[in-house]
C-alpha cells in the first residue's frame, strides 16, 4: 500500500507560474534572511548588482529544464559536547530557485498538513506548538514520550520525498526540479561528495519537504487517536498512562521505520510532567516552564564574546548586546513561562560582564561605582522587563 494517497485531482503547469513577480518575491525573500555565499563565491549583494539580468537568466533555465544546481557549501555547526551539524550553503542563485519552488509548493500541500504540526509553516510558531502541549497536560495528558528521530534531514530517503510530491503534483518539470536539488551534492574541503540520501540542511525548501514526508506520522498517530505535537522532526507524543506511552513508542517506531528513520534509542525517553522535559528550548513541567541549561549556555557564550574586557563599552556594544538580549527574551518570555527570576539573575550577571569592561577588572566594589540605574542611561534592555505581570 502506498504511504502517501495519489490525488484525485493532481496540481499541473506549475511551471507556468513562474514569472518575474514571483522570482523578485523569492529574491527579497533569500535577501531578507541574509546567509553566506555558496561554492560560487557569489554574495547576496554581487547578485543584486545585476539583479534584472540574473533573475531572467534564472526563470529561463527553470522553464525550459536546463537548470542545475551548484553542489551546497558545506559547513558544521558547533551543537556542543563535541558535536557538529552539518549544513549545507546554497549559491544565492539556488536559494532564489528553492524559494520559488517553495512558493509553488506550499500552497498545494498546507491544507494537507496536520493541525498539530507547527515547524516552518505560515501564521505558525514554537509558541503554539508549547502552548497546545501544555493544553493537553491539562487535559491530563500528563506522560509524555520524547522523540527524537536519528539525522531525520539526512537520512529521509529520497525516492519517499519524490513519491510524496509526485502524489499531489503532476508536472514533470517541477518533480524533476526536486530530484535535482536533492542530489546536488556538497563540496567538503574541495571534494564533491555526492548526495544519494536526505534532504540537506540549509537548503530553503529542505524543510518543506520534510514536513510532506512526516505528514505520514502526524496522520497516522492522528488515527490511532493519540496527542501530539510536532515542531518539523522535534515532536512529543502525550499520553495518560504509562503504558500508553510505551505502547505509542512502539507505534511511532514501526511509523518510522516505514519511512526509512529510526528513533534515537539514546534521547527518546517516557517521563511525567510532574518530572519535566526539554521541548523547543524550554524545560517543561507542572512546576514551571523554563529556558533549558543548553539555551542558556548559548545566551551566556553570546554575552561574553561581546564583553571580552579588552573591548569599550560604548553605544555600538550597547546596540550589539540589546539584540542578543531582545532575541532570546522575546522567545523566552511568552505569558506563561517562568522565568522571571532566572531573567533578573541575568541581568545582574550581565551588568557585571559591562562593570568589568569598564574597569577592566573584576570587584564587587564597582556595584557601588556603577548603579544599575546608569545602565537604563546607556539604553541597555532589562532581559526581566520582557516578562509579563
Amino acid at each position: 500500500m502506498a504511504l502517501f494517497p495519489i490525488a484525485k485531482i493532481k496540481a499541473h503547469s506549475l511551471t507556468g507560474r513562474i514569472t518575474q513577480p514571483l522570482l523578485r518575491a523569492a529574491f527579497k525573500a533569500v535577501k531578507r534572511n541574509r546567509g553566506a555565499a555558496g561554492i560560487d563565491k557569489v554574495s547576496i549583494k554581487m547578485f543584486e548588482a545585476n539583479l534584472a539580468d540574473n533573475l531572467l537568466a534564472l526563470e529561463l533555465d527553470l522553464k525550459n529544464g536546463s537548470f542545475e544546481p551548484f553542489p551546497l557549501r558545506r559547513k558544521f555547526l558547533d551543537k556542543g559536547g563535541g558535536k557538529f551539524r552539518p549544513l549545507g550553503i546554497p549559491a544565492v542563485r539556488d536559494r532564489v530557485a528553492q524559494e520559488v519552488l517553495r512558493r509553488l509548493l506550499q500552497p498545494i500541500f498546507e491544507p494537507l498538513f496536520h493541525e498539530a504540526s507547527f515547524g516552518f509553516r505560515p501564521r505558525r510558531n514554537c509558541h503554539q506548538a508549547l502552548e497546545l502541549a501544555i493544553k493537553y497536560h491539562d487535559e491530563g495528558f500528563r506522560v509524555i514520550l520524547d522523540a527524537d528521530i536519528v539525522g531525520c534531514f539526512d537520512n529521509l530517503p529520497q525516492s519517499l520525498i519524490k513519491e510524496a510530491v509526485a502524489a499531489q503534483v503532476a508536472d514533470g518539470n517541477i518533480l524533476n526540479l526536486v530530484e535535482k536539488f536533492l542530489r546536488a551534492g556538497v563540496m567538503e574541503n574541495g571534494v564533491f561528495k555526492p548526495t544519494t540520501v536526505g534532504t540537506p540542511q540549509g537548503g530553503v525548501a529542505s524543510p518543506l519537504l520534510a514536513n510532506i514526508v512526516l505528514n505520514h506520522l502526524d496522520w497516522q498517530l492522528h488515527k490511532l487517536g493519540y496527542r501530539f505535537v510536532r515542531y518539523a522532526d522535534d515532536f512529543v507524543v502525550l499520553c495518560q498512562a504509562k503504558a500508553q506511552a510505551e505502547e505509542a513508542k512502539t507505534q511511532v517506531t514501526h511509523i518510522l521505520n516505514q519511512l526509512g528513520l529510526q528513533l534515537s534509542t539514546e534521547k527518546t525517553r517516557i517521563t511525567a510532567y510532574g518530572k519535566g522535559y526539554t521541548f523547543l528550548g524550554f524545560v517543561m513541567s507542572s512546576r514551571s516552564k523554563r529556558m533549558r541549561p543548553k539555551s542558556q549556555d548559548k545566551f551566556k557564550d553570546k554575552v561574553q564574546e561581546l564583553t571580552c574586557r579588552s573591548r569599550n563599552l560604548d553605544a555600538q556594544l550597547i546596540e550589539k548586546l540589546n539584540r542578543v538580549i531582545r532575541g532570546t527574551a522575546n522567545y523566552f518570555a511568552p505569558r506563561w513561562s517562568t522565568n522571571r527570576w532566572f531573567f533578573g539573575k541575568l541581568d545582574s550577571w550581565i551588568r557585571r560582564r559591562l562593570r568589568c569592561m569598564k574597569y577592566k577588572r573584576f570587584s564587587y566594589h564597582h556595584n557601588r561605582r556603577m548603579r544599575a540605574k546608569q545602565f537604563v542611561r546607556l539604553g541597555l534592555l532589562s532581559m526581566e522587563s520582557f516578562c509579563r505581570p
